[in-house]
């Protein structure tokens, strides 16, 4: 049953590429549509480092206003937990106060996690979460709260997904108001969940100018007003004490009510040389300015870095492009825009794509030049490349991948999986020519007719070879479905495309070894 339907298929390509050489032409014309699509589909596609997969764990970080207390940000913390055991894909919570991940903050931060049932006991993954979970912990008040998830690759400095780089040799107000302006345009451009910067210039400093000549008079220095009011404000420990089989830490601190308003500072006490005490207010006066709480530099220019959770179904590759583009058109000169931990690896990774694409062309041409000892006949073999990666770009463009490192794999292993078939027809119709004398073209015929079986054999065996991988489920099944998808994709569109492309470039390149062979018998 199966030679008879072998028999009947092959009968039927005969047939086609028959016809099909009666119009090298038109065939080349296709071959060169699929060439040029190569482009279209490649920059319409979407780019990523690599696609985001579910770990089982969700983390969310979030930022009070510079003058939040320990006590306040730790009460709207228990609200964002509050808000996790909401879900019942919820396995274990926790929360961390006084820590920055990549909101710009410090001790008016928190970092807190949700951990969530194993694949088998939910039926909705982790990305679906995070996004329901941003839009509510947008109404926790007190704070900015970012949800995301981790990295899916080792080796990241840390915070959120996209991080956009700003800058300049100018200064710090100037940074923070182009930084403003984009982050504006990034939420209206709505591909974004949540923007935010680390350069902060909103921390209430609060600076005690000693009047020196008042002070020298009542006999006090610099230092002994400073001994006065450490124990008030710094909140340092000076011993411990032992109770009960225990040690507690003794914290000298005046109660929170006259450390909440700066006015309170007037009616501390110090004592003078003499004995006698007087009112703080004699002898400083209480000035409040706003500062960043850090001064951010990246690679020795002022700068800030902008953090932002896209919306699902927004890639990485499309917020950095957003954030350039609208960068270019509203920054000054003077300005120049980088790239911070997930977001500078694929920058990195995406500029050496090409070059490795190249590279590896260019090594297997040299490779089938040496084993055919031509010039020639590894173009005619290579054609089926571009036919391969267009096939597998259709349906990336098509939005059911995207280009990332686990793709990028898949297209530069077609290279060589497609490359044998080329050379089953190339290789068999030189030895045709060879040794039965026909002219190319009924050399190029006869050998397609039968490597067609080898052919579909070799397409047929890798293409379910990694059918697993688009049916996988669970932990990693995103990127080994992307792969799959690819070499599945690439392969069995490239193979149907080659079957009729490189006998026509066969007959346009190969030389027509009967005719030179009919040569050297009449001059011998």
């Amino acid at each position: 049953f199966i030679e008879h339907r072998f028999a009947g298929l092959q009968g039927f390509y005969d047939r086609i590429l028959h016809g099909s050489l009666n119009l090298v032409p038109v065939t080349m014309l296709f071959a060169v549509v699929v060439f040029g699509s190569i482009y279209f589909l490649f920059t319409t596609s979407k780019s990523e480092l690599a696609p985001q997969e579910d770990q089982g764990i969700i983390f969310n970080a979030g930022t009070g206003g510079p003058t939040i207390t320990p006590d306040r940000l730790a009460h709207y913390g228990k609200q964002i937990l509050k808000v996790f055991n909401k879900y019942p894909e919820t396995k274990a919570t926790f929360m961390v106060t006084g820590i920055s991940v990549g909101s710009g903050g410090g001790s008016n931060s928190l970092f807190a996690g949700m951990r969530l049932t194993n694949w088998s006991d939910r039926s909705v993954s982790a990305m679906q979460i995070q996004a329901k979970l941003q839009k509510q912990l947008q109404s926790v008040p007190g704070l900015q709260v970012a949800s995301f998830l981790p990295p899916p690759l080792p080796g990241s400095a840390g915070g959120l997904p996209v991080q956009f780089v700003l800058q300049s040799p100018g200064s710090y107000d100037k940074i923070d108001h182009v930084a403003d302006k984009l982050i504006a345009k990034a939420y209206k451009s709505g591909l974004f969940l949540y923007v935010t910067k680390d350069l902060r210039i909103d921390n209430p400093e609060v600076v005690l100018k000693i009047h020196r000549n008042i002070a020298a008079n009542l006999g006090l220095t610099m230092s002994e007003i400073a001994d006065d009011l450490q124990p008030f404000l710094s909140g340092n420990y000076v011993n411990r004490f032992d109770m009960q089989g225990r040690s507690y830490k003794v914290i000298p601190q005046v109660p929170d009510k006259y450390r909440l308003d700066t006015e309170a500072l007037k009616n501390y006490y110090i004592a003078t040389a003499k004995g006698k005490m007087v009112p703080l207010s004699t002898v400083v006066s209480v000035e409040t300015k706003v500062e960043p709480q850090f001064l951010p530099q990246f690679q020795q220019l002022n700068s800030t870095t902008l953090q932002a959770v896209p919306k699902p179904g927004v890639t990485m590759g499309q917020s950095l492009n957003f954030f350039r583009t609208t960068a270019e058109k509203i920054m000054p000169k003077d300005f120049s825009v980088n790239y911070a931990s997930q977001s500078r690896e694929y920058m990195q990774e995406k500029s050496g794509l090409l070059t490795t694409f190249a590279l590896a062309i260019i090594l297997i041409y040299l490779l089938l030049a040496a084993q055919f000892e031509s010039f020639r006949d590894p173009l005619i073999v290579l054609i089926t490349v571009p036919m391969s990666i267009s096939g597998a770009l259709i349906f990336i463009s098509l939005g059911l991948a995207s280009i990332n490192i686990y793709t990028e794999v898949g297209l530069i292993t077609l290279i060589g999986l497609i490359a044998k078939q080329g050379i089953l027809i190339v290789q068999f119709a030189n030895e045709i020519q060879r040794h039965e004398g026909l002219n190319k073209r009924a050399a190029v015929e006869k050998a397609s007719s039968i490597r067609l079986r080898p052919i579909l054999m070799t397409t047929g065996a890798m293409v379910l070879g990694v059918l697993p991988l688009l049916l996988v489920n669970g932990p990693g099944s995103v990127s080994r479905f992307q792969m799959g998808l690819v070499i599945f994709t690439g392969l069995g569109i490239g193979a149907l495309f080659s079957l009729f492309v490189v006998p026509a470039m066969y007959m346009v390149l190969a030389k027509d070894l009967s005719i030179s062979k009919q040569a050297e018998s009449m001059s011998s």
